[in-house]
């Protein structure tokens, strides 16, 4: 444990051992000097913090000196009953300070509780409790507008994170202010309790303990508990002052005394108003010419200095407003123009609705959950989304952009409901005939009384937005590979190296360059293999980049290090069903692959190539007539060839090799395929 992690908790112990065990007058002298330099302190923290959670320790602060000031009451108090003495400190506050007379000191002790209590600490406990509500009521407008900020691309993950961070600190700490206040309010009250306890404890305790006649009795325990009030209530004053000066602080760029120079001084004509007042003042009032004259004149010349320092700052302001108007037509303003975002979603005019959040719209909140679910499902962190609007778009369309080019499209009604239509089935429901975005599934788009018809006959029916976030998710996916650029490889580098250096250190760059490693990570989320597991991967790329620096190898190898991975993603249960490649087929292709100083490379004759798309197209199709999702196995030599060939039918068909399953997988093979006939064997 830290040094100022002890002298912390050994202070607040102290506070409380103060309030049972006597402590020597000379001690108690240093406490209370210690305690009127903490008040100071913190006044003085407090003018110069900026924003209220610069000081954010401030309630917690204000609970440990209020409890500090009581057990002081406690020792002062007992020593005053017991001794008739308190030290130096309340001795001097009692007779120096307010001269000797009690009458005078108990005045002037009741002035400092009634402005404390009454005026600062009512008003500082107002103020918190209406900041703390307001801050409330505000937070989740403050959240949706950093999320719209963070989605228009305004502000990065780590700025939207440490904003959202503030936004809940600033909630927590208004909450703890409107709490701490009750602490000052109680400790002004207690404070007048123990003068009066003091003063007719220490009158009674003289007279018949001590010996004292009524006067002397009367003098010595009022002077001495008046001072103990003052020496107390004067630190009080102070903190309840400094708690004030922070509940009612503004967010500014400055402190207090910057914006009090700043914003009470911005208008140097009205200062010679009020001089011109004082000097009146001087000629029709007896107070005289001498005095009034010369703070108004004080008031002129200050009243010049700050003009003349205002339009110099204006001269200032207007040199520095015309260089955008140079930087206007600058071959570097010109350069930003051609910066294009990795991805855009675009919608018409008509669909701005489900964009605007103050109309209902979450496409903002449901593209931060894509991001997410990115994440998480292929391991690739998704660039910034650019969400606007487009005039070119028809009304109701939207576009999905890659790079500066449309992938993908379609066509939204407001107030209506998508509803997948099955094949060749009198459903009796009417809408707009369409086709499914994501899966070009045929579909309806109906009203809101149909839709609650269509979900009684059990008929799947989604809303505009769902729609929309859906087809971008599932085209996020199809491109993910494009979307993984070397900045986005090196990030997740960077953050590998924090968990594993030791394996970043190995590979990057010695044995392999970022460029390298990016080719591996894009096949793998071509094929739709989540590189989530960075750690296994990179050490994978260290134990074979010593032997090839060819991507197409290195990815094979990747692959059979993620074999846990890719078999509880492809099987169901503890099994899966495979289409399998003739061993025929797997001669002739290994028989027929070309080594260059590129890699290897299948030379197959085109028409071998076509007998084998057409077995495996057929092959396919029976198999998805079942009803089972096809998965194609064949061995680690010519499995990425094969994938080449599938990709050519469908490119979402999965293709894995024997050593990418784990042993414990049951495999059930449901399809043969051959080069002249296919046998198909269905469970």
């Amino acid at each position: 444990m830290k040094f100022k992690e002890i002298s912390v908790l050994l202070a607040v112990l102290l506070i409380v051992v103060m309030m049972v065990i006597p402590l020597p007058t000379i001690l108690l002298d240093i406490l209370l000097i210690i305690n009127i330099s903490l008040s100071i302190t913190i006044l003085l923290v407090g003018m110069n913090t900026k924003e209220p959670l610069d000081f954010s320790i401030f309630p917690s602060l204000l609970l440990l000196t209020t409890l500090f000031r009581l057990a002081l009451n406690v020792s002062t108090t007992r020593s005053i009953l017991s001794h008739g003495n308190a030290g130096h400190v309340v001795a001097t506050f009692g007779e120096f300070v307010i001269g000797g007379n009690p009458v005078i000191g108990f005045i002037i002790f009741l002035i400092l509780v009634i402005i404390q209590f009454l005026v600062i600490t009512k008003g500082s406990e107002r103020v918190a409790e209406v900041a703390a509500r307001f801050t409330l009521d505000a937070m989740p407008g403050k959240q949706m507008s950093i999320d719209a900020d963070l989605n228009a691309g305004l502000i990065s993950e780590k700025d939207a994170r440490m904003r959202r961070e503030k936004v809940s600190h600033e909630a927590d700490f208004y909450g703890a202010m409107d709490g701490a206040s009750k602490f000052v309010k109680g400790d002004a009250i207690a404070g007048i309790i123990i003068l009066f306890i003091n003063v007719i404890g220490g009158f009674i305790i003289g007279m018949t303990m001590m010996g004292m006649d009524f006067s002397q009795a009367a003098s010595t325990f009022t002077l001495l508990s008046v001072g103990d009030g003052l020496v107390s209530q004067i630190p009080a004053l102070l903190i309840s002052t400094a708690t004030g000066i922070i509940v009612t602080r503004a967010a500014s760029d400055g402190n207090l005394g910057d914006d009090l120079t700043r914003q009470l001084f911005a208008y140097p004509k009205l200062i010679y108003v009020v001089a011109g007042c004082i000097a009146l003042f001087g000629l029709v009032t007896p107070i005289g010419i001498l005095l009034t004259w010369s703070i108004a004149g004080l008031l002129v010349f200050a009243a010049y200095k700050m003009q003349k320092a205002k339009e110099k700052e204006a001269e200032q302001l207007e040199e520095v407003s015309e260089l955008p108007m140079e930087e206007e037509n600058s071959p570097e303003n010109v350069l930003n123009l051609l910066q294009v975002d990795s991805l855009e979603f675009e919608f018409g005019l008509g669909l701005i609705p489900l964009a605007d959040a103050s109309q209902g719209g979450d496409i903002l909140d449901r593209v931060i959950a894509i991001r997410k679910q990115i994440a998480l499902e292929l391991g690739l962190v998704i660039p910034i989304i650019r969400i606007r609007d487009n005039v070119n778009l028809e009304s109701n369309q939207y576009a999905i952009k890659l790079k500066g080019n449309e992938i993908a499209g379609g066509e939204i009604f407001l107030n209506h409901f998508l509803m997948l239509v099955p094949e060749e089935e009198d459903h009796g429901i009417l809408g707009i005939e369409t086709v499914e975005p994501t899966f070009g599934l045929p579909a309806l788009w109906i009203n809101d009384e149909m839709r609650r018809k269509a979900e009684i006959f059990g008929y799947t029916v989604v809303d505009a937005s769902s729609v929309i976030t859906t087809h971008l998710a599932e085209t996020i996916k199809r491109y993910a590979h494009e979307i993984l650029g070397r900045e986005e490889t090196k990030q997740l580098i960077d953050k590998a190296k924090e968990m594993s250096p030791s394996i970043v250190e190995e590979l990057v760059p010695s044995l392999l360059s970022i460029g390298q490693i990016q080719k591996v990570l894009q096949k793998l989320l071509k094929e739709k293999v989540s590189i989530r597991n960075l750690s296994v991967i990179l050490e994978t790329l260290a134990d074979w980049a010593v032997f090839t620096k060819n991507p197409d190898y290195l990815t094979e190898y990747v692959r059979q290090s993620l074999s846990r991975q890719i078999t509880k993603q492809l099987s169901v249960g503890n099994m899966i069903q495979v289409i399998t490649v003739n061993a025929q087929v797997e001669k002739i292709i290994s028989e027929n692959l070309q080594e260059t100083e590129q890699g290897m490379y299948l030379t197959l004759d085109p028409q071998l190539i076509q007998q084998l798309v057409s077995s495996l197209n057929e092959t396919i199709g029976q198999v998805m007539k079942v009803g089972i999702q096809p998965i194609i196995m064949t061995s680690p030599a010519i499995r990425m060839y094969v994938k080449q060939i599938v990709g050519r039918i469908n490119d979402e068909i999965p293709v894995i090799s024997f050593n990418e399953l784990e042993s414990n997988v049951e495999v059930q093979n449901i399809g043969v395929v051959h080069f002249q006939d296919v046998g198909v064997v269905t469970a």
